[in-house]
This record gives structure tokens, sequence and C-alpha cells, in this order.
């Protein structure tokens, strides 16, 4: 499953306003921000810089933080129910914080249990809000955040250059330290980072740079170290169990909102099988229609082409033609034809028609006393009929084949067409 990690621009906590003005946080929209993409997480396959809008698609996104806007709490977890859970937080770390406790977004560490000792993870809420706003307003939607460091053990340093300077010797380089009783940000200018960190840990601690701080940093260091492009420690910072969308900053997908995301789930990589199976399910499913449909049509055929042999077997004078066109109403006429030459009442006669209507008459009824008869039609008088005489009447002559309509006090009886629904 391809991912998107961005790099969230570092919150600016000094601003050209007035103290107490209560202006809004917002968001910087119009900052590139830099990103890695990595179709498995583990290999970098591109990086750098762009706008929310232009930023290349994944099936996940991750949003890393800067050290310097993350602070770690070491408490011990409250017994708390999931929905009160961040109350029991805000209680416990009142003291500690620097903010009002409901203007901080807490997360806790993964895995964490209740009454065990864990980490918790402090934001600004109303700053990270605004980020994620406006990255939503660009159609980047954050699956995970994660913090770029995070406490650890064993300790690990990482040495970049502070505000993309340059990383001459010793300047403007800034030491990410995180070990397992918290993180650090400690300029190498001056003698606190050797104060903070001591010798056995710089021993024990896992070292890296990005290339322009790489030279200042082993000259501090005093020994070489691992070189890691900011692409390749954005793919290591999302790879942390960490995940800080917790509480009311945790992914509700509603709407249009899951629709788009169950979508982007789908068309993941890892449902790649699920839409192979899919297709090959709908191309079986058409050829086997198909195939259906051709059997049927074949069955069919044959049929046709043996009603047409039986008839043209039968009646050879007549053409082959008309056999084709309709076999049925041929055989209707030729046997007509040979009744009438051998003086015998066909199915259309009078004699039949009025035999058959003989049979059916109600036995309430008085005989017809007018009738008048076409070719293939017979008209009876029906003055004084019930619906339900009538629908008797029909009833009964529908299995010979004959149908009865009655209109205006009249009945009229016709053999019906060959293949009709009776």
């Amino acid at each position: 499953m391809s991912i998107l990690v961005l790099q969230i621009p570092k919150r600016q906590h000094l601003r050209a306003r007035a103290v107490g003005s209560g202006e809004p946080e917002t968001a910087r929209a119009t900052v590139d921000l830099a990103f890695a993409r990595s179709p498995d997480g583990v290999v970098l396959s591109a990086e750098g810089r762009s706008a929310p809008a232009l930023l290349p698609k994944a099936d996940s996104v991750v949003a890393v933080l800067a050290d310097a806007d993350v602070s770690w709490h070491r408490i011990t977890l409250p017994k708390a129910p999931a929905a009160r859970l961040r109350a029991a937080l805000g209680g416990v770390l009142e003291e500690a914080l620097l903010e009002d406790a409901d203007a901080v977004h807490l997360a806790v560490a993964p895995n964490a249990v209740a009454g065990q000792p864990t980490w918790v993870a402090a934001v600004d809420r109303r700053w990270l809000r605004a980020e994620l706003a406006a990255l939503e307003k660009a159609n980047v939607f954050v699956d995970r955040i994660v913090p770029i460091s995070w406490p650890d053990d064993p300790p690990s340093g990482h040495f970049a250059e502070a505000d993309g300077e340059r990383g001459d010797l010793g300047q403007a380089i800034v030491l990410n330290w995180s070990h397992a009783d918290g993180v650090a940000c400690l300029n190498l200018q001056g003698g606190l980072a050797r104060a903070v960190i001591p010798a056995s840990a710089q021993l024990a601690a896992r070292w890296s740079a990005t290339p322009a701080a790489a030279a200042a940093a082993e000259h501090w260091l005093g020994k070489p170290l691992n070189v890691m492009p900011p692409g390749q420690r954005l793919l290591q910072a999302a790879r942390s169990l960490w995940n800080l969308r917790q509480f009311d900053l945790a992914r509700r997908t509603r709407g249009a909102r899951a629709l788009r995301d169950s979508l982007r789930q789908f068309m993941s990589t890892a449902w790649r099988p699920v839409r192979w199976g899919l297709v090959t399910l709908a191309v079986m499913q058409i050829v086997g229609l198909n195939a259906w449909a051709w059997h049927q049509r074949a069955a069919i055929e044959a049929k046709r082409a043996a009603i047409q042999a039986l008839v043209k077997s039968a009646y050879p004078r007549v053409s082959a033609l008309d056999v084709q066109r309709d076999a049925a109403a041929v055989m209707l006429r030729e046997s007509q034809t040979l009744l009438a030459r051998a003086g015998k009442p066909g199915d259309t006669d009078l004699e039949t028609l009025l035999q058959a209507a003989a049979s059916a008459w109600p036995a309430d009824r008085p005989p017809v006393s007018t009738l008048r008869f076409e070719p293939g039609k017979l008209t009876l008088s029906s003055a004084g009929w019930t619906d339900a005489q009538v629908q008797q009447f029909r009833s009964q002559l529908e299995p010979a084949g004959l149908q009865v309509d009655a209109a205006e006090g009249r009945l009229a009886l016709s053999r019906a067409r060959p293949g009709a629904r009776l």
C-alpha cells in the first residue's frame, strides 16, 4: 500500500500581534510541504516540497509533527472508561501543562495499559486543527499523525540544520535527542548538548544526520554516523506505532467522506487481488450468460427447424419461404383447405363454432334469438346475460382454442390466433 508522509511546518510560536488579542490560529495554506512517498512504507520512491493541492496521491497519508511542536509527559494512565479518558488525562496533567487543558490536544502512547506508567503527547489543539483543515481543503486527508521523535530506548540522536540554514561547523545545527526520559531539541552551540548527553549515552545511541549537517555532526560527535535524507527520516517516523489522531481528532468518516475513503481503500494495492477477483467473476458471468444464451438460441432454432421440416413433409406443395415465415399459420391454413375439399367443417366454419357455442350455452338461458356469421367469426345475441354467465361461457370455450369477446349485448366467438395466449 503506497504511503505519503507530510512534514507539518513548525508552529510559529512568536507572532506579530498583540498579546491576548484572541486571533484564531490559522494554517499556512500557501507554504510548500516537505513530503516523502513510498510504495510500501520502506522504500523511498519520491521526496521534495510541494503545495498541498499538488501533492502526489497515495493510499494512505501520514502527517509528521516537528519535535518543537510536541511536549511529552510521563504519567500513570488513569483507569477511566474510553469516553471519559480525555477528561481524566486533563485532570492528571493540569499542573504540568503550560496552557489550559482544554486548549491542548492529548494522545496516549500505543499499547498503553490503565494503571501503568505511559507517555502522553501534548499538542496545541487549535493549531493542529487548523493544519488539518487546510490539508482537507486541498483534498489531502490525513489518516495518521505521528511525532518525528518520541521517547525511546535505546536513545537516538538526529542532527539537522536549523530552519533550513547551512550546516557549517557547529553553526545553526540542532540535535534532536530522543531517550527513555523524553525528547529534547538542543543547539550545538555552547556546552548544553554535551552536558545533557552523557558519554555513555553517546556510545549506545543511534546517530543520524541530514546530508547538510553530516560534516558538523561528525566533528561534534567525533565519529562517523548514518546520513539520513529528510525523506528517509519521514518514512522512519511513519513506521512508528504512534497515532496522535485520538479523542476529538480521531478519524470520523460519514457520508461522502466515508464513500471516498472506502473507494480509496478499495483502489489501494492491498485490495488489488480483490479487484482482479471481481473482474474475473464479472467476465466469467458475461461469458457464461453468452454461452447459455447461445445454447438456448441453438435449441430454439433446432425446434423451429423440426417444425418447418414437419410442415414441408406434410404439405410438399407449400413454398419454403411461407414455411419459414410462419409454419403454424401455414399448417392451419392447409388443414382447413383439406377439410373443405373433403366436405368437412373446419375449425372456423359455422357448424364448428355453433357446436362449440351450444356445448357451453348456460342451461338457464333461452335459445339464441339472432346470430351472424362471418368467415371465422360467429356473433350471438346475449341480452340479459350477467357478467358471471359471460365469464363462465368464456372459460368453457378457452380450452378449445376459442376466444369470446362480449360487447353491447353480443358474444363474438372466433378461433384464437396460433401461438396467442389464451
